[in-house]
């Protein structure tokens, strides 16, 4: 099996790979955060990964729920030193939940048993995820690389041909998603303002209105969008009201 270990403590991670050096899995690999974690996880697809729950930013129940949004995810173990998130760590359909200082014994049956999760099970994830915070990441996996892209640093979606390019604060990322699934998702942050553009609420600073009567929003990075007559009076209400 090839597992990646998340945790912020160094010392922990040491620990649990020396375990799985004695259980005899050689292909392990490490996290520092959520963050980082979700992004190996994107480039090396392990069946497993050994998960801490209190980490900063990003903590890990937030990653079992990211990590429900990919077609095949690896199989979750907590490994934490608080046993008051079991149950809720349960809802995300984990295989285990062990308690720090971990045994090896209750590892190498946790990964004995380890699989990917069904559908029925990423479904519930998913229904766990609107529950919570919303989306939080969006996942580039086009052109031969991936990248995690964080929702919050989004300005814009703009759908070309059969794809859609995020236009966000590190640049330009092309993802295989319909504006449509995401508009249903981020809906609330985010306003379609074109069949083929959805911008953030909170990197719109205006609209104005140019040559021929067209109108566009300027974005706080002064670029501008045009914004269609069929969706212009949802746009001023929407703005009226984030404002």
């Amino acid at each position: 099996m090839k597992i990646l270990i998340c945790d912020d403590e160094q010392p922990a991670r040491e620990r649990l790979r020396h375990l799985l050096d004695e259980i005899g899995h050689t292909e392990v690999f490490e996290a520092e955060n959520g963050r980082q974690a979700l992004e190996r996880v994107a480039e090396l697809e392990p069946d497993a990964l050994l998960l801490d729950i209190r980490m900063p930013e990003v903590d890990g129940l937030a990653v079992a729920r990211e990590l429900a949004r990919q077609p095949e995810p690896p199989a979750v173990i907590f490994t934490t030193a608080f046993d008051q998130y079991a149950l809720e760590a349960f809802r995300t359909h984990a295989v285990d939940y062990l308690l720090k200082p971990v045994r090896p014994e209750d590892l190498a049956e946790a990964l004995r048993i380890a699989r990917r999760p069904t559908r029925a099970q990423l479904d519930a994830l998913d229904e766990d995820a609107e529950e919570d915070a919303g989306r939080r990441f969006i996942l580039s996996t086009l052109g031969g690389q991936r990248r995690l892209i964080a929702v919050d640093a989004i300005r814009y979606f703009q759908a070309e041909d059969k794809y859609v390019t995020v236009y966000h604060a590190d640049g330009e990322s092309v993802i295989d998603e319909s504006l449509k699934q995401l508009e249903a998702e981020l809906g609330e942050r985010f306003l379609r303002i074109h069949r083929n553009a959805l911008v953030a609420l909170a990197a719109i600073t205006g609209l104005e209105k140019g040559p021929g009567n067209r109108t566009s929003v300027i974005l706080d990075d002064g670029s501008r969008i045009a914004v269609s007559r069929r969706h212009l009076a949802e746009v001023r209400r929407q703005l009226e009201q984030y404002r």
